[in-house]
């Protein structure tokens, strides 16, 4: 079956183990297009540092009214039920989503299927993908990645599309998003990958080779 047969959800964090997830940006890929995209400020749940915003821009002042990340439950796990979750670097997302509910609702396990886990992972990872395909491209940083693929147009079309008017740029959840989702894309859209499929993708964004020999055997979980 064909990773466009499935769902993809595309998810980035802003904020950390100490500050909780302060904004959240997902973005559904359907059939290899951008089907939808969501995004919305949370409230802390610890300090957010002068050094936390002067990377995302986001204060603790301006967060204290928002609804908690916790209230998301819902719509987490049913992403998690739908279709496999996507990220760049997503051992960031991975641990942040345990910090708060540490195993989804049972689910199709996408890595072997037919099969069932109560896991948020494995996660197909542009930023493990990307070095091992074209590694004349870096280390896999989001912002270079999308500038060497010729991707920063339609990228800031996208955002003025879905994303907040201050929230157009990179460490804002929802821009960082559709970048990721947008490279994902891209790669796949590439005649070499033409017979990708969604348990190759998680394969091969598993660096570990003991955990990439169990997802080819089926037994990871």
């Amino acid at each position: 079956m064909s990773w466009a047969d499935t769902p993809i959800h595309f998810l980035d964090f802003e904020g950390n183990a100490t500050s909780g997830i302060l904004e959240f940006g997902v973005v559904t890929l359907r059939g290899g297009e951008i089907a939808t995209a969501r995004t919305r400020l949370c409230r802390p749940k610890g300090r957010v540092t002068a050094e936390d915003t002067a990377v995302h821009g986001l204060r603790a002042e301006t967060l204290a009214g928002q609804a908690p990340f916790s209230d998301e439950w819902e719509y987490f796990a049913g992403l998690r039920e739908s279709g496999p979750l996507a990220a760049h670097f997503a051992h960031v997302e991975h641990h942040l989503l345990k910090s708060v509910w540490a195993y989804p609702r049972n689910a199709p396990d996408f890595a072997r299927p037919g099969k069932t886990a109560a896991e948020w992972g494995p996660w197909i990872d542009t930023g493990r993908l990307y070095p091992q395909f074209f590694p004349q491209l870096g280390d896999g940083k989001l912002e270079e990645l999308i500038a060497a693929c010729g991707l920063q147009a339609g990228l800031d079309a996208l955002a003025k599309a879905h994303c907040p008017a201050d929230r157009r740029h990179y460490h804002a959840a929802l821009y960082d998003a559709l970048a990721g989702a947008l490279l994902l894309r891209a790669l796949l859209s590439r005649p070499e990958m033409a017979a990708a499929t969604i348990p190759w993708l998680l394969q091969m964004s598993t660096l570990d080779g003991g955990k990439r020999d169990a997802l080819r055997q089926g037994d990871l979980f």
